[in-house]
């Protein structure tokens, strides 16, 4: 290139020196060629247009510029090249100091145990563990080092760094919460499974004291009944563990009736005869009277107070009937219509699948009773329907012209199971002696 512009300032030179001595100016330029020697030297030689000093400095200004430009642009393309290659140096540079480290495959593909060096894939997994595992390692070998270091520190009485004499105690401290935390954990174990043991016992006891009623009753012919529902159940004593269980329960019902023959003499109140749970509500159905109150019929524990007074050493039959639109409910004793009234639960159906307790009243489902709400008396014929009964069938029944089972739950002594010492199941005295005016 220097060159080029030396040879171009070499010619502005001569075109620019006064002519040769002995030569006149004829205002004419001339171009010098070269002629072969078996050429003719008496071709025409091409004269070059006639220019002026104004002419020949603007031509060469621009032949200078476009030479800049084309250094420039040679310059710029020749750097590009160059950060090129030493992209492709480094990566190859890269390549080969990995190359004793992994492996690359005859499918052009790097082997399992090969770091990607290229930086277009993502690391193996197994290695990054493996990183982490020597970075846990080394922390353990420091922290082993540093309580060498202490106990030598305090072997030779020389004073150990406040900083590592810091960190050692809040893992102390870190280890100490561990295994208090692991203490408690034990603990709440031992208490669950000792909780659970005596879960287990009592269901055991409750099992086998069962048994033994049965086989007390079997023995005194208590099983001995001159029909399936021509008995009662007796409770004696106002305890929170005598009661019976029917072994049926509900479907979802939109109406009811429930009747039954009661005796009691109970003060104050007769308690609990009738009590019907089911999971999230254990007082669906209850009949209920504790304390001076009269007896209060409950539906999804919504209180309706019936008029009925059975608080006389005799039987009497009574009925509730109830149905869900309106709420709408009627209380009969001795066959005959003794009140009614609206608005208990209306709309709500009863649920299905729940349990059905005769002598206490639920606090959880099947559970959890108390003595001061139990039944004291006998109760028999205990029947249920999903719909009202009309007058003169509850009249029938309560006058013992007929008897109608129920349709839901219906009194047979294979559906009651007596739980307590003390309750049983024994004959039923004939309906015409039940009569009030017997």
């Amino acid at each position: 290139m220097f060159s080029l512009v030396y040879g171009l300032f070499f010619f502005l030179a001569l075109n620019g020196s006064p002519l040769t001595r002995g030569q006149p100016d004829d205002g004419k330029r001339y171009i010098c060629r070269a002629v072969p020697v078996t050429g003719d030297a008496s071709c025409q030689v091409t004269l070059l247009p006639e220019l002026t000093a104004g002419g020949q400095e603007e031509e060469l200004r621009n032949t200078v510029m476009q030479l800049r430009e084309t250094i420039l642009l040679q310059k710029e393309t020749i750097g590009k090249q160059l950060g090129t290659i030493n992209e492709l140096t480094t990566k190859l540079s890269l390549c080969a100091s990995s190359s004793d480290d992994g492996k690359y495959d005859r499918g052009g593909s790097w082997t399992k145990d090969k770091q990607n060096t290229m930086g277009d894939v993502p690391r193996d997994p197994n290695s990054t563990i493996e990183s982490l595992g020597k970075t846990m390692k080394g922390l353990k070998d420091r922290l082993e080092s540093l309580e060498q270091h202490q106990m030598r520190a305090n072997s030779s009485g020389t004073p150990f760094p406040s900083e590592l004499r810091d960190m050692l105690q809040l893992r102390l401290v870190d280890l100490e919460k561990q295994l208090l935390r692991k203490v408690n954990y034990l603990e709440t174990e031992k208490t669950t499974l000792s909780n659970a043991t005596a879960a287990y016992r009592m269901k055991t006891e409750s099992t086998l004291n069962a048994l033994v009623e049965r086989i007390s009753e079997l023995e005194k012919g208590g099983g001995d009944f001159k029909s399936p529902e021509q008995f009662k159940l007796s409770l004696p004593q106002r305890t929170n563990y005598l009661y019976g269980r029917i072994t049926k329960s509900l479907p979802e019902m939109y109406a009811f009736t429930l009747c039954m023959w009661v005796k009691s003499s109970a003060s104050p109140g007769i308690g609990t005869p009738f009590s019907y749970g089911v999971p999230g509500q254990a007082n669906e159905i209850v009949l209920i009277e504790w304390g001076n109150n009269p007896i209060e019929l409950l539906i999804n524990d919504k209180v309706a107070q019936l008029p009925l007074a059975v608080r006389d050493g005799r039987w009497h039959h009574i009925c509730v009937a109830w149905t869900t639109r309106d709420g709408q409910w009627e209380a009969y004793q001795d066959g005959e219509s003794v009140g009614s009234g609206d608005n208990l639960a209306a709309w709500h159906p009863i649920k299905p699948g729940g349990v059905i307790i005769l002598g206490q009243e639920q606090d959880v489902v099947g559970g959890r009773f108390d003595a001061g709400q139990a039944f004291v008396g006998e109760l028999s014929q205990v029947n249920l329907w999903d719909r009202v009964l009309k007058p003169p069938e509850i009249r029938s029944m309560a006058n013992c012209t007929t008897y109608l089972p129920g349709n839901v739950v219906s009194w047979l002594a294979s559906n009651v199971e007596v739980f307590g010492r003390g309750a049983f199941k024994r004959p039923l005295e004939v309906c015409q002696d039940r009569l009030p005016n017997a």
